[in-house]
């Protein structure tokens, strides 16, 4: 047995169970298990495995993910692990995986913020990868994270703790703002919440649907119930000249704006991602 013919037969395994991407996601887990990289597994691919304990707990490592990957479990929670903003953070089943489509908000943040002693606040934290994001690179004043979801809060206090540093980023589990003080003020509101109509997420691919939180991804009937919400509330928890940013989905921004501007908000802008499409809304309360 070689590296290449087991990175065959998870392509193969991959492949009959429809992954678009087997032979990079058989490779990754591959490198995963075997914990090397593609340097040395270039090098070492055509040599025959030693028969040794590690070897051994490493191939069956690799052939148990390749079997969890063919039932459509997502990549970044088999191996618990996603990149986001240059840091690492971990996933499971209980947040959304984070996606490189979030990272647009998180910059404009930075872009419009950094240096500056503010309060941000990060609701709907699932993982915690904008507020986790935002302490670290733009070592903000005060971070709070709220999530309905103790099980998201437990995934978030864990990537606060080893990225930012224990206790720097607090915690409110919270529908929305109803377990925040009415007093408590802003400079910032951050948010990418539930936006996928639901009639739209049983369309949706099977690693999404069957796997990664309902909670997390259900906007209700029209995708647009938590940013009604979000604009009616957040004005009360900004200070004078805050800030709201939301993530929204491509067909999203002039409705979404359309909420803010109905609720007072001034200064609203929608923002693209890399690819053209828009992605972030953000307002001046």
């Amino acid at each position: 047995m070689t590296l290449q013919l087991l990175l065959e037969e998870g392509i193969s395994a991959l492949s009959k169970a429809g992954i678009g991407e087997a032979e990079l996601d058989a490779r990754y887990l591959l490198l995963e298990a075997f914990h090397t990289d593609m340097t040395h597994f270039l090098l070492d691919r055509s040599r025959k495995l030693s028969e040794d304990e590690f070897t051994e707990k490493a191939a069956l490592e690799y052939r148990s993910m390749v079997e969890m990957r063919s039932k459509r479990i997502p990549l970044q929670q088999i191996t618990g692990s996603r990149e986001f903003m240059g840091l690492e953070f971990y996933v499971n089943e209980s947040v959304l995986i984070p996606r490189q489509d979030t990272e647009t908000l998180v910059e404009l943040v930075l872009k419009e913020h950094k240096g500056k002693k503010i309060r941000v606040l990060d609701m709907c934290t699932g993982s915690g990868c904008i507020a986790v994001s935002l302490a670290v690179l733009g070592d903000f004043d005060c971070v709070t994270a709220v999530d309905i979801s103790s099980e998201a809060l437990k995934v978030a206090g864990r990537n606060a703790d080893r990225l930012a540093g224990k206790d720097r980023i607090e915690l409110v589990e919270s529908d929305l703002f109803s377990a925040l003080d009415k007093g408590r003020k802003f400079d910032v509101i951050v948010s990418n919440p539930p936006y996928i109509p639901t009639e739209v997420i049983r369309g949706l691919e099977p690693e999404v649907k069957d796997h990664e939180p309902m909670l997390a991804l259900d906007g209700k009937e029209d995708g647009l119930y938590f940013y009604r919400r979000l604009a009616a509330e957040c004005g009360q928890y900004l200070n004078p000249g805050g800030a709201v940013y939301f993530e929204i989905g491509y067909d999203q921004g002039e409705p979404v704006s359309g909420l803010l501007k109905n609720q007072g908000f001034g200064e609203i802008r929608v923002i693209k991602d890399a690819a053209g499409l828009d992605r972030v809304v953000c307002a001046v309360s």
